[in-house]
């Protein structure tokens, strides 16, 4: 590598540079005491653990994107974590072991050997909540509450909510009685969202007429609210577990407009991401110039049965890179320029930052500015005393 390209990053590493990393802080900690205030205790997971831990339950899907070493200490692999939701499992089932509900939340960064599709890049500031112990409705509202709230907190405006159940498609593949071919070659024509691949697909592989029928009005039922009313007449002969999961939607779609009117709702029954491991209900958050979700999650009961203790658990997560970039490009000025010296100066500058003042102080020979530094007010000397003054 040449001098010239020793900046280079690895593609999909990036760095915050001020004022946007300034940002993501004030974020963090809003977001952080917001969390707080919603009765969430916040964990730090281990930046690295053993494969076989980084990669149950949630985390096997993740195999791709977890960065790979030995640990040469024991000789066992380890992995850079990809995603904070099977650790904090882990933390719930075996670390903490308490009894009733759990509510956990984190920010940390997170590392990718391949970009997520739906999140963007390789190196995310992972941020979210998890809740564990409850099966309950209310959970789930809990949750999806906390995740609008956090989008507002970032200044999302016009939220569109799409809103899925993964216990639809389950429950009709069950009645349909599918080897694993079979579920995967219609998994995969649902995910291409392809009515002729689809018809295809459930020709080859339902025998009975009803249930093919019902398959193919899965990849037609997206749009507004009344999807809900057309998936109860598609579904009307259709298994108890999938009428108990579209009215677990209505109930959740009237508790969201309930508290949040300005959301835009939206309902994809065939929306099967993360379908290895949720077994519930399912939400992604968009708003208009951003391509991916920016908040995204769900149900994923039983997790922490590979560390020995199933528990129910509920939750969302977003990339505080992303959600930083919702502000403004450029902040205001909240900065007050002192000159490089004068009489009592040092006491003067002191006592503005230990009011909590933020005071960017010349330096001798400093060719640069108020304005260089974001400052919006100054430090001057009148009558004897030093006296901040508009810019």
């Amino acid at each position: 590598m040449t001098i010239a390209d020793r900046w280079l990053l690895p593609d999909g590493m990036d760095e915050v540079l001020p004022p946007q990393a300034s940002r993501m802080e004030e974020l963090r900690r809003a977001l952080l005491d917001l969390y707080h205030r919603w009765g969430y205790d916040q964990v730090m997971p281990p930046t690295a653990e053993f494969l076989d831990s980084l990669l149950t339950g949630t985390g096997s899907d993740l195999a791709l994107q977890t960065f790979k070493l030995t640990d040469q200490l024991t000789g066992r692999m380890m992995g850079i974590s990809a995603d904070v939701t099977p650790q904090v499992a882990r933390m719930d089932a075996h670390s903490l072991k308490r009894q009733g509900p759990v509510r956990l939340c984190y920010c940390t960064n997170v590392l990718r050997a391949t970009a997520d599709q739906h999140q963007g890049g390789r190196s995310p500031v992972q941020v979210g909540v998890e809740l564990f112990g409850h099966a309950g409705l209310e959970a789930d509202l809990e949750i999806l509450h906390l995740a609008l709230a956090s989008l507002a907190a970032a200044g999302a405006r016009e939220i569109h909510l799409a809103l899925g159940h993964i216990g639809i498609y389950r429950s009709l593949v069950q009645a349909a009685e599918l080897d694993i071919d079979q579920e995967r070659a219609l998994f995969e024509a649902l995910e291409l969202k392809s009515p002729g691949e689809l018809a295809a697909r459930v020709a080859e592989s339902v025998g009975d007429p009803a249930l093919a029928e019902m398959f193919m009005a899965l990849g037609r039922l997206h749009g507004g609210v009344e999807v809900l009313d057309e998936a109860r007449e598609a579904f009307a002969e259709a298994p108890a577990a999938v009428g108990a999961a579209l009215d677990q939607l209505r109930a959740l779609h009237q508790g969201v407009m309930a508290a949040h009117p300005e959301v835009e709702p939206y309902f994809d029954l065939a929306e099967l991401r993360g379908y290895a491991y949720h077994t519930g209900m399912m939400f992604a958050a968009y708003v208009p110039g951003y391509g991916q979700a920016l908040a995204k999650g769900g149900r994923y009961d039983d997790t922490g049965r590979a560390f020995g203790r199933a528990r129910p658990a509920t939750g969302f997560s977003m990339d505080l890179k992303q959600l930083a970039t919702l502000a403004p490009a450029e902040p205001p000025r909240v900065g007050i320029w002192a000159p490089a010296e004068g009489e009592g100066l040092g006491e003067a500058v002191l006592a503005l930052r230990e009011q909590g003042e933020r005071v960017v102080q010349a330096l001798p020979g400093q060719r640069t500015g108020p304005a260089e530094h974001r400052c919006d007010r100054q430090l001057v000397r009148a009558d004897g005393h030093w006296q901040v003054t508009a810019l």
